[in-house]
């Protein structure tokens, strides 16, 4: 099924996605594109190094100091007019729960409603169908937004994941929205413990079997520094090694921080596979 993001379509291409954090507090970049001038820094970065989506985030998900929806919109409606202006080619990708935010910035020009929370506010989804853009549908265990797993529990973690993710997308597809412009994400991290994110990656064929293009949110996360017991600063190699496992297992969409490496081990999979040729093969032909 060809990918359908908002006025972009897609075939048969793993697409990154790269994280705009238009937050003082988020638990990577520490608000190193909390500026607007910054954030759009950031956007022209990853746009040069080749990312096909932009996503940007008002709120952090972590827990922290109350952002309401006035706040959320002034953090990213002007923003993403700005971007839209500037790159009307980018996929623009904006990582909300709230419909009353999702409304506001289809009107200024988003392509993908990116609702982390796994559909805490219903609405969401009329307004996705309304503008006619994407949808992200993730699983997070009936967590509330911004706070974390207590000693959550599944009988079949990847059960739940596919149980919650397709009642999401029956939902998005009965309010409207276009089966081609739904994304499931499995939401490492969110509603799971280290042992839960890391079965949700060992079984991620059983989520691209649904048919639905999948997004892995990978990048830096906790499961990672957990299973290799390395700081936040250290994470790239075991994020690099889950990316490589979800590309070999299907996966559509990865929402990266580091662009560049996630590219190229996309391309390396991708190469292994016989999908993409190398860029050059000489070795052994002089």
């Amino acid at each position: 099924m060809t990918l359908r993001l908002g006025r972009h379509r897609f075939d048969d291409a793993s697409l990154v996605m790269a994280i705009v954090n238009r937050t003082p507090d988020s638990f990577y970049d520490r608000g190193a594109t909390w500026a607007e001038d910054s954030a759009f820094d950031r956007v022209a970065q990853v746009a040069d190094e080749g990312a096909e989506i932009v996503d940007i985030g008002g709120v952090k998900a972590a827990p922290g100091g109350v952002v309401d929806e006035d706040e959320e919109r002034r953090r990213v409606v002007s923003f993403v007019e700005r971007v839209r202006t500037a790159y009307p080619h980018l996929v623009i990708s904006v990582d909300t729960w709230r419909a009353s935010v999702g409304e506001a910035v289809c009107e200024a020009g988003a392509d993908v409603l990116n609702d982390a929370w796994g559909g805490a506010d219903p609405a969401l989804v009329d307004v996705a169908a309304k503008y006619d853009a994407a949808v992200v549908c993730t699983h997070t265990g009936g967590v509330t937004p911004r706070t974390r797993p207590h000693r959550i529990a599944y009988d079949d973690v990847m059960a739940d994941v596919l149980e919650a993710t397709l009642s999401y997308a029956d939902r998005a597809i009965a309010a409207g929205v276009a089966p081609e412009s739904v994304v499931i994400d499995p939401a490492h991290d969110f509603g799971k413990n280290t042992v839960h994110s890391l079965e949700v990656t060992r079984r991620l064929p059983e989520m691209v079997a649904t048919g639905y293009p999948v997004l892995v949110s990978l990048s830096n996360k906790d499961f990672v520094g957990e299973t290799l017991g390395v700081a936040l600063e250290e994470r790239l190699t075991g994020t690099l090694a889950a990316t490589a496992v979800c590309a070999m297992a299907g996966a559509r969409i990865y929402r990266v921080h580091e662009v560049v490496p996630t590219r190229q081990t996309l391309d390396m999979v991708a190469s292994i596979q016989g999908r993409r040729p190398p860029a050059r093969a000489i070795r052994g032909l002089a």
